[in-house]
Parts: structure tokens; C-alpha cells; sequence
């Protein structure tokens, strides 16, 4: 039985702080992969700084080609939209449930509006949640403390955020340090956020 922790994010792009919080999970948990689950643009709120689905597919597949334990999912671009991730979790049970056991991976700061999310009740009856630590000051909804399905795990606290790269890419500063070579390369061959 494959552990997969699922990683969602629109990963716009996706950097090294996605990256070593999903190899630290992939390392230094139950998990045996981790899957980069790329958020498609909603039809209903199309964003300028969003860059079109595949091409954000296909920089997770070139960050991810190096490490055998992560995976680029392109799972949710074929589902209707609006989407949930209880509908996710459902097509991909329904998908691989015989051999794979799914799990959520999630920031603090996510885990604290996890009770405003749709059948965020019945997610946590059948999914376990990884949580990483995040840069906060609000303190974890005390239904969730302690739960026995939410696990943290002390990964490296990474405060990169892709809007921070879109920026400073767009300012001419250079941000290549932050993204893996071959990320960078791509986007930088595609003339992306300028």
C-alpha cells in the first residue's frame, strides 16, 4: 500500500521551499510519495499572474525529475469546476484507492481555516492530515489540537512565496536562487512573469 501525501497548490511557480517541504514529508514521515497536485485556473476568477495550467504542470515536472519520491498530478484539470478537495480526494480514491492510502499535506496557516472548508468533517474521518510549520500568530483551532488524524511534522520552516518571486522577477531582481535550476530555466525561456 503506497502512503501519498497530497501536496495541492497552484505552484505559480513552484520553488525550493515546495520542494524541501515535500521531500522532508516524502523523508521524514510515514509518507512513501508525495504528490504535487497542481490547482487548475478557475474559469471564474481568471487571474493574470496565473500562468496557464500546463505550463505550471510542466515546471513541477521539471523540478520534481531529480527526486523519485515526488510527482506532479494534473489530476484536478480534468474535474468540473468549481472544484473541492473533497471532490479531489473522492475521484482519486475511486482512481487508485486499492493500492494508495491518501493524505493531506497542509501549512499551520491552512490548517486554520480547515473548518471552513467544504465536508471538512468527513475529509478528516477518512484522511490524515500532515501539517508544516508556518511563520504564524494566530493560534491552531482548538478543535483541531491534538486531533488524532492531524500529525505535525517539524519540517523546515520555509517563507518563499511565489508571489514574492513573481514580483521581484518582474522588478529585475534575480531570483534564481529560489527556484530549481531547471524551473528557472524554463521560465525564464518562456519569458514567464516578466
Amino acid at each position: 500500500m503506497k502512503k501519498v501525501g497530497l501536496f495541492f497548490g497552484t505552484f505559480n511557480p513552484i520553488h525550493i521551499g515546495h520542494l524541501v517541504i515535500a521531500n522532508h514529508m516524502a523523508e521524514f514521515s510515514d509518507l512513501t510519495e508525495v504528490w504535487f497536485v497542481i490547482t487548475p485556473q478557475s474559469p471564474f476568477k481568471v487571474k493574470q499572474s496565473l500562468l496557464d495550467n500546463n505550463h505550471r504542470y510542466q515546471m513541477v515536472f521539471e523540478a520534481v525529475q531529480d527526486y523519485p519520491k515526488l510527482k506532479p498530478s494534473k489530476i484536478e484539470f480534468d474535474l468540473p469546476q468549481p472544484n473541492y478537495t473533497t471532490n479531489t480526494l473522492a475521484h482519486l480514491d475511486e482512481k487508485y484507492g486499492k493500492d494508495h492510502q491518501f493524505s493531506l499535506i497542509m501549512g499551520e496557516d491552512n490548517l486554520k481555516s480547515f473548518h471552513k472548508w467544504k465536508n471538512y468533517e468527513t475529509i478528516l474521518e477518512q484522511y490524515a492530515i500532515h501539517v508544516y510549520p508556518r511563520i504564524s500568530h494566530m493560534d491552531i483551532v482548538h478543535q483541531f489540537e491534538g486531533h488524532p488524524k492531524i500529525t505535525k511534522v517539524d519540517a523546515p520552516i520555509m517563507e518563499i512565496s511565489s508571489t514574492f518571486i513573481r514580483k521581484s522577477h518582474k522588478a529585475g531582481k534575480n531570483i534564481r536562487p529560489m527556484l530549481p535550476y531547471s524551473v528557472w530555466k524554463y521560465m525564464d525561456e518562456m519569458n514567464f512573469y516578466r
